[in-house]
C-alpha cells in the first residue's frame, strides 16, 4: 500500500428515513405511533464520512439527484470534510433513499432501498476520472455498483496496484462481489451477507462456523475477511492468522451505520498499518459509538474520540 494519496470512496450517497414505532407488535393495515426521522446515509458515503472524520483524505464517486435531498447530502458531506468534486448531480433524477422499520431496542426489523440513481455511475464515469484512480492509496466500494461498472473498477484498481476493500451493503446485493473476491484486499459481511458470498449460514452467536466462512472467504481469494456477529463481535482471517475480537457492552440507540462505521475504522487502522488485530478493535470501537447515536454517523467523530472507545 502507498504512504501517500487519498482513499477512493465509490457508491451509494443518500438519506436514510428511519421509523421506529414505540410498540414491538405491530397492527398491519393501519397505522401504528412511533417516530419518524430521517438522516444523510448511502453505505459508501457513510464510510467516506467516518473515515473523513478520522482526518483520512477522501475523494466520493457517486450519484445524487439536482433535488433538495441532492444538495443536502453534497452540503453535509463537503462540511465533515469529503471530496464531492467528481459526485454526479443527475437532473431529473431522484436522490437514492433508504427507508427501515425499525425495532424498539434499535435494530432493523426491515428495510426497503432506492437507488436506481446508481445506474449513473457507468464505465465510462470511472473511465473518465482514471487519474483518480492513479493517485489513490486505496479503493473502498459497496455493493451498490452495477455489475459492468464493477468490472471496470477492479480493472482500474489493478492497474494502478490498489488495494480493493468492499463492504457487500446487504444480503441481495452481497453477490455482486462474488466474481471479483480474489481481487479483493478486504471484506466485512455480516452473516446474512456471509451467506450469499460463500454459501455458509451462519447464526450470530456460532463463532466457530464465521471462522470456517472466514476462512472460506480467504481460500477463495480475498486477503482479509471480516464476519461480523453484531453484538457478538466480529471474526476475522487473513491467510493463515485469524482471530475473534469481542463487541463493548454500550447502549443500542440505534444500529444504522454501525457496520459502516466498523469497515471505516478497520481501513483507518490499515492506513495507520497497525497490526491487523488492533485494527479490528479500531472496528468495533467505532460501530460502538456509531450504536449510541441516532445519526447514521457520529457527528463530532475524531480520532481521541475513536481511541478512548478502544476495545
Amino acid at each position: 500500500m502507498r504512504e501517500d494519496g487519498h482513499v477512493l470512496v465509490v457508491g451509494a450517497a443518500g438519506l436514510d428515513v428511519k421509523a421506529s414505532p414505540y410498540d414491538e407488535v405491530l397492527i398491519e393495515g393501519t397505522s401504528n405511533p412511533g417516530r419518524i426521522r430521517n438522516t444523510v446515509g448511502g453505505v459508501a458515503r457513510n464510510i467516506a464520512e467516518n473515515l473523513a472524520r478520522l482526518e483520512v483524505p477522501v475523494v466520493l464517486l457517486s450519484a445524487v439527484g439536482d433535488d433538495p435531498p441532492g444538495q443536502r447530502v453534497l452540503e453535509q458531506a463537503e462540511e465533515s470534510g469529503i471530496d464531492i468534486t467528481h459526485v454526479l448531480q443527475v437532473p431529473e433524477a431522484r436522490t437514492g433513499e433508504w427507508m427501515g422499520l425499525m425495532r424498539p431496542d434499535g435494530s432493523l426489523r426491515l428495510a426497503v432501498d432506492d437507488y436506481e440513481i446508481m445506474e449513473h455511475l457507468t464505465p465510462k464515469y470511472l473511465n473518465a476520472r482514471r487519474r483518480l484512480f492513479a493517485g489513490a492509496r486505496m479503493v473502498v466500494i459497496d455493493a451498490n455498483l452495477r455489475p459492468r461498472t464493477l468490472e471496470t473498477l477492479f480493472r482500474l484498481a489493478a492497474k494502478y496496484a490498489l488495494p480493493v476493500c468492499a463492504d457487500p451493503t446487504s444480503a441481495n446485493l452481497a453477490g455482486r462481489l462474488c466474481p471479483h473476491l480474489n481481487q479483493l484486499y478486504m471484506i466485512t459481511p455480516n452473516v446474512r451477507e456471509t451467506a450469499a458470498l460463500c454459501g455458509i449460514s451462519i447464526r450470530v452467536s456460532e463463532r466457530d462456523t464465521a471462522f470456517i466462512a472466514a476462512r472460506e472467504l480467504v481460500a477463495l481469494g480475498v486477503k482479509i475477511a471480516v464476519v461480523t456477529l453484531g453484538s457478538a463481535g466480529l471474526v476475522y482471517a487473513a491467510g493463515p492468522a485469524s482471530g475473534y475480537i469481542p463487541a463493548l457492552r454500550t447502549e443500542v440507540i440505534d444500529t444504522t451505520g454501525a457496520g459502516d462505521a466498523l469497515t471505516a475504522g478497520v481501513i483507518f487502522g490499515l492506513l495507520h498499518e497497525v497490526p491487523l488485530d488492533e485494527a479490528m478493535r479500531l472496528g468495533v470501537s467505532a460501530a460502538s459509538l456509531t450504536l449510541r447515536t441516532r445519526h447514521t454517523v457520529v457527528p463530532r467523530l475524531n480520532q481521541e474520540m475513536l481511541f478512548d472507545q478502544l476495545v
